[in-house]
């Protein structure tokens, strides 16, 4: 089937079969590696993008079911200025080791911090549920998130938003 739907800003044309995966389309077609496919079955959340505006688990979205939306991976959150407020709090807040589970990570955050501007680390666990990182035991994790949704708040505000 035919597809056409914007990934990182970029108009894409794609024809694809019923049962292509975003993470594959993404990954294998499209050469954006930075979205991690770690468990294909929806457990870990290394493969999370952001569809319209919202994060999902690309490694269970139906490429075909994308016609005409949105997608965002990791490799547009950074802009030519440097990193984004979040990408920068998980640098400073040592919430990474080896990096595999990381993108999913800050596209998830990313959902996060906009829905809930001022969140509580008890709530960030919370979100996190669905993200699995099998080096850190979170703590840092948490703070770059809260950091992070400090940084994007106080951006905003900036910009009257």
């Amino acid at each position: 089937m035919h597809i056409s739907l914007t990934v990182n800003g970029k108009s894409v044309q794609a024809d694809v079969a019923p049962e292509e995966l975003l993470s594959d389309l993404l990954r294998e077609r499209l050469g954006l590696t930075g979205t991690h496919v770690g468990c294909d079955t929806s457990q870990c959340g290394a493969c999370v993008v952001h569809v319209d505006g919202r994060s999902v688990k690309s490694c269970t979205v139906l490429a075909v079911a994308l016609q005409g939306s949105t997608v965002t991976s990791i490799e547009a959150v950074a802009s030519a200025a440097g990193l984004h407020p979040m990408q920068k709090a998980f640098h400073e807040n040592h919430g990474l080791q080896c990096g595999f589970c990381t993108p999913g990570m800050v596209m998830s955050a990313l959902d996060y911090a906009a829905r809930n501007p001022d969140p509580s680390a008890e709530s960030v666990r919370h979100w996190l549920e669905g993200n699995f990182c099998r080096c850190t035991g979170y703590q840092n994790i948490v703070a770059a998130i809260l950091a992070g949704a400090a940084a994007m708040s106080e951006r905003a505000k900036e910009l009257g938003k």
